[in-house]
């Protein structure tokens, strides 16, 4: 077939986790309880950065973005894959399918910007204090996050690109729960192997990338902390290694993703799964747990709604 694209699939059937109602069950259970915490946890955080007045700072509007866009991550594919564990039948419609995919790779390019401006925020914090405030102003912090929204969103429209002349004519079967490119393109009748090795090449080059500039930058301000080291350096330490734990967390499952030489349908599915529910969950429990300022705020807005709740 050629020319335009002569789509007749209107729906994706998704064959699931497994086949096992008892996983199913487990998964049900498991992925519930970690969607809701991981919402509560995310939102938490934001609505403490908006309203508290001690953590009107930089890093914390960055991680205020970087939870907002974790909202987002652990409701893309979650909701969605809930409730499919409850049915027998497990179907997208193919508007849905690229709808899903748009805000997977809005959502991915966004993270990954925002990752590299908190970098960028400690690297001026610890190595050039006495400028900081000059550096990061609310401008700067501004315009980090109007890029990482829209270096996004001009990724996710740059993926997409690549699906608008193909035809989608029979096969419309993922062994999956979620919708992704490299997924779908498998579905098209046409050979998409040269496509999906520059999708994948792509993709992998920008998180190899992005992630290989993270880690020269953290090397780089922990040397700078034990030159100087001080009073101060452990408190440094303590918030550099949140950081990296999140980076590590984030472009691990991505990395693996896009290396793999043959991934399995079932390595996928895992990978997903921490991509979607298990990462936009720890990433709150690493910040708040590992960071006295923020620990202090949600105990004083934990104080502030009961006294609310008293009055009502």
């Amino acid at each position: 077939m050629d020319g335009g694209n002569h789509s007749v699939v209107s729906e994706i059937v998704f064959l699931g986790i497994t086949h096992s109602w008892e996983i199913q069950l487990l998964l049900l259970v498991l992925t519930s309880v970690l969607y809701v915490a991981s919402m509560t946890g995310n939102i938490l955080i934001v609505f403490s950065v908006t309203t508290d007045p001690y953590l009107h700072s930089p890093m914390y509007f960055l991680l205020a973005g970087l939870s907002f866009i974790d909202l987002g991550a652990c409701s893309v594919t979650s909701p969605k894959m809930i409730c499919d564990l409850f049915r027998k039948r497990k179907v997208i419609s193919f508007g849905g399918c690229i709808t899903q995919i748009f805000f997977i790779h809005v959502i991915g390019g966004v993270e990954m910007v925002l990752l590299m401006a908190m970098a960028f925020d400690r690297y001026v914090a610890i190595c050039r204090p006495l400028h900081y405030l000059t550096i990061m102003s609310p401008r700067a912090c501004i315009l980090f996050m109007g890029a990482a929204w829209g270096l996004g969103v001009i990724h996710s429209l740059f993926q997409l690109a690549f699906l608008i002349n193909l035809p989608f004519c029979g096969p419309n079967v993922l062994d999956s729960f979620y919708c992704d490119l490299p997924l779908l393109l498998r579905l098209a009748c046409t050979d998409t192997n040269k496509l999906q090795f520059m999708i994948t090449a792509n993709s992998g080059f920008v998180c190899i990338g992005s992630f290989f500039i993270l880690l020269i930058s953290y090397v780089f301000i922990l040397f700078t902390v034990w030159r100087h080291s001080s009073g101060g350096s452990s408190k440094a330490l303590s918030t550099m290694s949140a950081h990296i734990t999140v980076v590590i967390l984030f472009f691990g499952p991505i990395i693996i993703f896009y290396t793999w030489p043959h991934p399995n349908s079932q390595m996928e599915k895992f990978l997903a799964l921490c991509d979607s529910v298990l990462i936009p969950f720890l990433n709150p429990v690493i910040y708040t747990f590992r960071n006295k300022e923020m620990k202090a705020a949600i105990k004083r807005l934990f104080k502030l709604l009961m006294i609310f709740r008293k009055i009502s």
